[in-house]
């Protein structure tokens, strides 16, 4: 096996990085995912708002970058979006980065981003790492319809709750959990969902990568995800097609065409159960009186 290159050896040359808001994804992980039109931003931005500032000076210190942080946790996200915004009107470039991965996936964030987007200023993202979809890429499931629903509440009840609103999803579905809390997740999960295919993704990047593959009760009793270290992601197959009432049918159909004529109607809910339109749009008229 040949030693990798410490770097490429042709790459594109640097762009000159215009006046906005940069939102900069960072390594999960492994410190050689930053990407090198990441590396441009960060040594080019005239401020950079961090969601920790000691994690992003270590990060840049690694790259030999020196820049001005400051924080935007929940706790100062609102002030921060007010400094981003004054810096931009002056012309600055302004970057923003979470502790690992990329910006405003379940990330203080957001609030920055909205704030300067409301206000017609330029925002640009700047892709790269995201624990999301390295777990969706080794999963084994299918990754063309997904639904990422962040972390669950951290209560039993409240969390079976969460996970019933998105029982009859037919997505895969992609969730964050902590190690101390997993194991009882999980066991909700296969209570509330069935016996789906899941994978349990934690350490993505780094030396102890791991991911355990199984049905959602399998992993509930797996030791390998009881109280483990480091970040988890939890990717779960979608379910079963349930059978749908013609009751439900008529109901889906009534709502639909009170906003629309009974083609469009027929469409709509044929798109949204997954059924024949031709049936559907012969009982819209059977119930428009035609």
């Amino acid at each position: 096996m040949t030693e990798p290159s410490p770097f490429p050896p042709t790459a594109p040359p640097p762009r000159l990085v215009s006046p906005g808001l940069y939102l900069v994804a960072t390594p999960i992980g492994n410190l050689r995912d930053m990407t090198l039109r990441a590396l441009d931003v960060l040594a080019a931005a005239d401020l950079v708002l961090a969601e920790d500032t000691r994690v992003t000076g270590k990060l840049l210190s690694a790259y030999g970058i020196k820049a001005k942080l400051e924080r935007c946790d929940d706790h100062a996200s609102a002030r921060a979006a007010e400094l981003a915004i004054e810096r931009l009107r002056e012309g600055a470039v302004v970057a923003l980065v979470s502790d690992a991965g990329t910006p405003l996936v379940s990330d203080p964030g957001f609030v920055v981003a909205r704030a300067v987007i409301a206000e017609g200023l330029p925002v640009h993202p700047i892709p790269g790492a995201s624990s999301l979809l390295a777990a969706l890429c080794i999963a084994g499931l299918p990754a063309d319809r997904v639904t990422f629903a962040g972390f669950l509440p951290p209560k039993s009840g409240a969390r079976r709750a969460a996970l019933e609103e998105l029982r009859t999803g037919r997505q895969t579905l992609v969730l964050f959990e902590s190690g101390p809390r997993l194991a009882d997740s999980l066991a909700d999960m296969a209570a509330v969902l069935g016996p789906r295919p899941a994978a349990v993704a934690r350490e993505l990047t780094k030396l102890y990568e791991e991911c355990v593959r199984g049905t959602l009760a399998e992993l509930a009793v797996d030791t390998r995800c009881r109280s483990p270290k480091g970040e988890i992601v939890v990717v779960i197959g979608p379910g079963e097609m349930e059978a749908i009432s013609e009751a439900d049918t008529d109901a889906a159909l009534a709502e639909a065409m009170t906003r629309l004529p009974p083609g469009e109607a027929a469409a709509e809910v044929s798109r949204a159960l997954n059924l024949p339109r031709k049936p559907l749009y012969k009982r819209a008229l059977e119930m428009q009186g035609r």
